[in-house]
């Protein structure tokens, strides 16, 4: 086994998670089989209590984890399926050794942060990189390791120590360690900076790690004089600094790696079995690149949420829809929305945000209205999802945004003024949307309805099932402590509002689909989580299909895409 270490100074958020992405993608196309590991020092046990606005969005695994966003790219990037031990924060670690402790495994000792911790890092990172993520079911040769946060920061500070005990265990041929750093380029000067690097990777050896590669991350191309001077300082070949600019697309982040020669230094520093030139892997994403650059046409599509501010909040969701734009040959402009710009309530306060909210979301191609949680905003998307149902525009609710279609539907087309879900209305007269009691036992930490579980079309007449290539269930990913009232589904079907796919036990409404409509459809589960650049998730399909007008023309060619 192979390990290489992702490591970040200067500044964190500095994107080590694509770096890694790339990494991995670029091992993967030379025949190698990739995994990957993010470590995230936080004392939190998984990220599924978090807000978004503290780091990104929750990604769901297949096996329920609530996981960090960068185990999104590790899969999108890599395509494999990660688990929940996948990701390791400190909570994770700390529970583990005082679980044991009080066991009894360590009678007699005194429980340290070295050796016990460390120990426990180490343990978990090689027992977690032999478990197969590909579907060959095949253990990996190559485990890329991000550690998360800044060199230096003292959350850190165990693992740091946990890898530079590990670099002799897994001895040098084996172990490599990728420091990515920032050069800021003032704008009062222009110049570009190299101290912060040189101060990184001067606290980096100073705890114990020498790094084999330096990427440089800036706004624009690094100049050679620059890559010299940090070559000198840092002690390392030339070679060995490797630069990665602000780029139109991640997808170009893998060739720039591959272009300044990282195949030919893997294979030296790690003895790889591989050629020195990529497969057709690397072919494809250079080819994916080039036409994401070359796009012209254009689809709009208004994202209605409440965590607009952060677009790390929806990373899958924009992901989703780019994957599915980039798949028909459209450039994709996203417009966030804040829902609570959509309310009457702002238009008093504020109408010039009122009116702009409004205005993009006339002019959006196709609206979606993604998951979330609690009551701020609701009334905004409700509206929203209105607009979309009575103008008929492409509309795609995932999660929430259901239930909310639900919830519309019973206020506008049933006449169910008070209709509402007993998230927000635990008191009213017509639940459309109820909680799932045996998911919610008080806890608020793992105790949602989550992981891969299968959905059953109940009807061929399913505009969904065609997208799906005609199969007779689908198995997506979950997140939810709500679903919509199964007692009440009879009276909405009458109305033309048809539950096509059910769980496995016919209880839980899966899928909703509107009648006599271009495309409005509503999705329990999470498809954006299993999206891929080259398997992109049909229902974000369906809805840049109905936002171009293309829609009927690909359901015609029995689901194929035009060249």
């Amino acid at each position: 086994m192979k390990y290489i270490l992702v490591t970040g100074g200067v500044i964190s958020g500095i994107g080590k998670g694509i770096i890694a992405s790339s990494i991995g993608t670029i091992l993967k196309s030379c025949g190698l089989r990739v995994t990957a590991i993010k470590i995230d020092p936080y004392i939190n046990i998984d990220a599924g209590t978090f807000s978004p606005y503290e780091h990104g969005e929750v990604f769901v695994l297949n096996d329920g984890g609530e996981v960090d966003l960068d185990l999104g790219n590790y899969e999108r990037f890599l395509d494999i399926n990660l688990y929940k031990d996948n990701n390791i924060t400190t909570g994770k670690i700390y529970q583990h050794v005082i679980n044991k402790e009080r066991h009894g495994d360590y009678l007699g000792k005194t429980v340290q942060v070295v050796p016990h911790i460390t120990d426990a890092v180490q343990e978990w990172v090689m027992n977690q990189a032999k478990v197969p993520v590909d579907d060959d079911k095949k253990e990996p040769q190559i485990c890329v390791i991000e550690l998360g946060g800044t060199i230096g920061d003292i959350e850190g500070m165990p693992f740091v120590e946990a890898f530079r005990q590990f670099q002799f265990k897994a001895k040098r041929e084996n172990f490599c360690n990728i420091h990515v750093s920032l050069v800021p380029q003032p704008n009062a000067t222009g110049e570009q900076k190299t101290k912060p690097t040189q101060n990184s990777v001067r606290a980096l050896r100073g705890l114990g790690l020498s790094p084999d590669l330096i990427v440089c991350r800036s706004a624009k191309p690094i100049e050679m004089a620059v890559k010299e001077k940090i070559s000198m300082f840092c002690h390392v070949e030339p070679e060995q600094v490797i630069f990665i600019h602000d780029v139109s697309s991640t997808y170009r982040v893998p060739i720039l790696l591959e272009e300044q020669g990282i195949i030919k230094y893997f294979k030296q520093r790690l003895n790889l079995p591989i050629d020195d030139q990529p497969s057709d892997l690397l072919m494809k994403w250079k080819k994916m690149a080039c036409r994401y650059e070359r796009l012209l046409k254009v689809c709009s599509i208004a994202l209605v949420g409440k965590y607009t501010k952060l677009s790390d909040c929806y990373a899958s969701v924009f992901k989703a829809l780019e994957h599915s734009a980039l798949a028909i040959n459209y450039k994709l402009d996203l417009m966030y929305i804040d829902s609570t710009e959509l309310e009457r309530s702002t238009e008093a306060e504020n109408s010039v945000k009122y009116h702009q909210a409004w205005h993009k979301l006339c002019k959006a191609d196709g609206i979606l209205v993604p998951g979330g949680f609690g009551i701020r905003g609701t009334e905004g998307k409700l509206q929203a999802i209105s607009w979309a149902r009575t103008k008929k525009k492409p509309f795609l609710g995932v999660c929430l945004g259901m239930q909310l279609a639900v919830v519309e539907f019973a206020r506008n087309c049933l006449n169910w003024e008070d209709a509402n879900s007993t998230e927000f209305d635990p008191d009213t007269k017509n639940p459309v949307v109820i909680d799932m009691p045996e998911h919610n036992p008080g806890d608020m930490g793992g105790t949602m309805r989550l992981g891969k579980r299968r959905t059953i079309f109940k009807t061929e007449n399913s505009v969904l099932r065609k997208l799906y290539g005609d199969e007779m269930f689908v198995e997506e990913r979950h997140r939810h402590r709500y679903e919509v009232n199964p007692e009440l589904t009879h009276c909405f079907e009458e109305k033309g509002l048809k539950f096509v796919g059910h769980d496995t036990e016919g209880n839980r409404m899966e899928i909703i689909e509107l009648e006599n409509h271009p495309y409005f459809v509503g999705v329990q589960f999470h498809p954006e989580f299993s999206s891929r650049p080259m398997k992109p998730s049909p229902p974000y399909l369906g809805l840049l299909l109905a936002a171009t007008g293309t829609l009927n023309a690909y359901l015609q060619r029995g689901c194929k895409l035009s060249p």
